[in-house]
């Protein structure tokens, strides 16, 4: 089984979104525009009330899924459609939009610290104008495990070590893992080979990737094959590993509106005006 090695490292970018919340784009930059699935991948993390309040009123969305992971702070979320709910931390929700919906992200706080990622993941075109749907997940259902002396890993989507998360139905057979390592832990984590994967220090000091040190709020876009290393150095970090199956189509897009084709992204502009989302 092949190792999995660093390709690329690519640092985010300040910038906002919503109606002014400020964050850093990772993904879906100039350095690093797409990494077949992921569209997408913002930290927003801050506690003054000024970088968040504003969140993210009503927006559409079609033709992709969104997947938000809180690690502090609340985030209420609702739609068009009369779904709604609180995500605080620990929680995740991952959202298939589909052929569109009108969302909405409003911070539930007005002081104290506001953290987590949003990541947006393609969908296959057989699947752009499928229904939408929501996998509202709450912390007690992510399983912890601890694979080796001073690693645990929470593991939100994906089966391995000997638990499964609990995202499922997904076509891009994700894995989704926040893995937190002390001084000098080491774990192999197997991956499918032929998935598209990256890695993410968020939190605390650097971390051993693929036998190199990857600097924290650096992200790491690795190879093809069917593991990667990931360790500790002289103090404790966290990681996101991030995988998914590759869809190999062509992509159009357009702000919240990600097709394969421009025609396709004139219709969903149509749409969206004449109210059919």
């Amino acid at each position: 089984m092949s190792e999995r090695s660093i390709l690329r490292r690519i640092r985010g970018t300040d910038t906002s979104d919503g109606a002014g919340v400020r964050l850093k784009r990772i993904i879906g930059q100039p350095g690093l525009d797409m990494l077949d699935p992921f569209l997408l991948l913002d930290e927003f993390r801050s506690d003054s009330a000024d970088d968040y309040l504003a969140g993210f009123p009503e927006h559409p969305h079609r033709g992709f899924e969104t997947v938000t992971y809180m690690l502090a702070g609340h985030m209420r979320h609702g739609d068009n459609h009369g779904n709604q709910g609180d995500l605080g931390p620990g929680s995740v929700q991952w959202m298939t939009a589909g052929r569109g919906i009108l969302h909405s992200e409003m911070p539930q706080q007005e002081n104290g610290l506001m953290w987590g990622f949003q990541l947006w993941v393609n969908l296959p075109a057989k699947d752009k104008l499928t229904e939408p749907r929501y996998q509202d997940i709450d912390p007690a259902r992510i399983p912890t495990v601890h694979p080796q002396e001073g690693v645990e890993v929470k593991i939100i989507a994906g089966e391995l070590f000997g638990a499964a998360g609990p995202v499922a139905g997904i076509t891009t057979e994700p894995v989704y893992l926040d893995i937190a390592l002390q001084p000098g832990a080491q774990l192999e984590v197997p991956l499918p080979e032929g998935h598209s994967a990256f890695a993410y220090v968020f939190d605390g000091a650097d971390a051993q990737v693929a036998g190199d040190v990857l600097h924290r709020s650096e992200l790491a876009v690795l190879s093809k094959g069917g593991s990667v290393r990931i360790g500790g150095r002289e103090a404790p970090a966290r990681v996101l590993l991030v995988a998914g199956k590759p869809l190999g189509e062509s992509v159009a897009r357009y702000g919240p509106f990600v097709m394969n084709t421009p025609e396709e992204i004139h219709q969903a502009i149509a749409d969206f005006r004449a109210g059919k989302f």
